[in-house]
């Protein structure tokens, strides 16, 4: 495992300054409103490390975008000055002027205390792919710190020691991203290839479609444990085919050297899948798609008006959603990626759209319970680049320090951090 801090020297640094509070109780507040914030997703990893240090932070669902507040000190207020996030410092009397806004029952907001960093894993491999992926680049460009993943790990158990899981640009059905027809003779597609059917073989599985299968299995534990689960472009919906998919072979000829069952469809099971229902799988290699569940090429949706609009939630009742939808705007611009979005009539009647484009009856931000713990999926690849290309280079996230879209994952980021309140009924 690969730990991932970009300023690991700086927290230990910071962690020396830190003081017991002055006297008099003042608080750091980090606003996250489009006029007044200059760094939204650096003000994540300055909250973050807040809580690397054992302190708490208030998030202020609804209020000036979803702002923060901690208390007042030195290492706190040089990371934001390091940083370039905005803030002020205000007195004890000035915030509970904000707190007692809040808690007004006729205000759509609450205060949400955040505890504990989450322990952050990334299911990537460990070999260079051509294709970046969003949630490593603005966990990287935000400063918080993360650890890579894959397949060996998995199976042995490692995502025990982690609270919040991201899966990156991978397939679950073992048709290595149904790649073959394009890029079959590339060296990278035939690296790829040859690393995976080498760890299928080492841990006695036949194919590489069984060994992602038993790694999916072991995430849906993990989700039914407690742990937060967080997915976005093909691996939303080709976690769930994987699943539905246990008990048949839905691979062709070139991803494992036989064609898939006769009645694959028939034999899929949908009790399995925790967001997608009624969906057809797509058998045919040449096809650049995994199932009737996306809905990239059906939309026919011009770049010039691809934006998708949040939902916005009752803070006081639905804090859950309230948190995963802190945004400085509630219309975000579209992305494409290999799975962009998904058609509302093959999500789980269980399932909370957070974020939908209407014109196309299409989701492109759920949310869903399972057991213990939570899933969400984001439809699209990246943010900030509207049809991100195999090849194309990373974006530069210091570009777009106030990305919108970005935003929505470091959402899922803190969420774990939060204080469990007691359900409202």
């Amino acid at each position: 495992m690969k730990r991932t801090n970009v300023f690991r020297g700086l927290y230990i640094a910071l962690g020396l300054l830190f003081a017991a509070p002055a006297a008099f109780a003042a608080k750091i507040f980090i606003p996250m409103d489009a006029e007044n914030q200059a760094n939204h997703l650096k003000a994540y990893g300055v909250t973050y490390a807040a809580l690397q240090l054992g302190m708490e932070a208030d998030w202020l669902l609804n209020y000036e975008g979803g702002s923060f507040a901690i208390a007042q000190s030195d290492a706190i207020e040089r990371l934001c000055k390091l940083r370039g996030v905005s803030y002020q410092v205000m007195s004890d009397a000035q915030y509970l002027g904000i707190v007692n806004t809040i808690s007004n029952p006729d205000y759509n907001g609450d205060v949400i205390k955040l505890e504990k960093p989450p322990r952050i894993a990334v299911y990537t491999p460990p070999g260079k792919q051509p294709w970046d992926d969003a949630v490593t680049l603005v966990l990287t460009y935000a400063e918080i710190p993360f650890d890579k993943l894959y397949d060996e790990e998995m199976l042995a158990d490692k995502l025990a020691d982690y609270d919040w899981l991201h899966l990156h640009h991978e397939d679950f059905t073992g048709q290595y991203g149904k790649f073959w027809a394009a890029y079959r003779n590339a060296a990278w597609y035939q690296e790829d290839v040859k690393n995976n059917e080498a760890i299928a073989a080492k841990h006695g599985f036949r194919k590489v479609s069984q060994l992602k299968l038993a790694v999916a299995k072991k995430i849906r534990d993990f989700v039914l444990g407690g742990g937060y689960l967080f997915a976005m472009c093909s691996a939303t919906d080709s976690y769930d085919i994987a699943l539905a998919a246990e008990n048949t072979d839905i691979a062709d000829v070139p991803y494992d050297g036989d064609p898939p069952a006769s009645n694959a469809q028939q034999m899929l099971d949908f009790t399995k899948t925790l967001a997608f229902k009624n969906f057809e799988v797509y058998t045919n290699p040449y096809m650049y798609e995994f199932s009737s569940i996306d809905n990239t090429d059906t939309r026919h949706v011009q770049m010039d008006v691809d934006y998708f609009t949040l939902f916005t939630f009752s803070a006081k009742f639905d804090p859950v959603p309230s948190m995963l939808c802190q945004n400085h705007t509630t219309t975000i611009k579209g992305f494409m990626g290999q799975t962009t979005a998904f058609k509302k009539q093959t999500l789980k009647t269980s399932v909370l759209v957070m974020g939908e484009y209407q014109p196309a009856d299409e989701a492109r931000y759920i949310h869903g319970e399972y057991g213990k713990g939570t899933w969400t999926f984001y439809g699209g690849h990246d943010p900030e680049d509207y049809q991100h290309a195999i090849g194309d280079p990373p974006t530069e996230l210091s570009s777009h320090p106030q990305s919108p879209g970005f935003r929505l994952i470091l959402n899922n980021v803190l969420f774990p951090a939060a204080k469990k309140k007691p359900r409202k009924t």
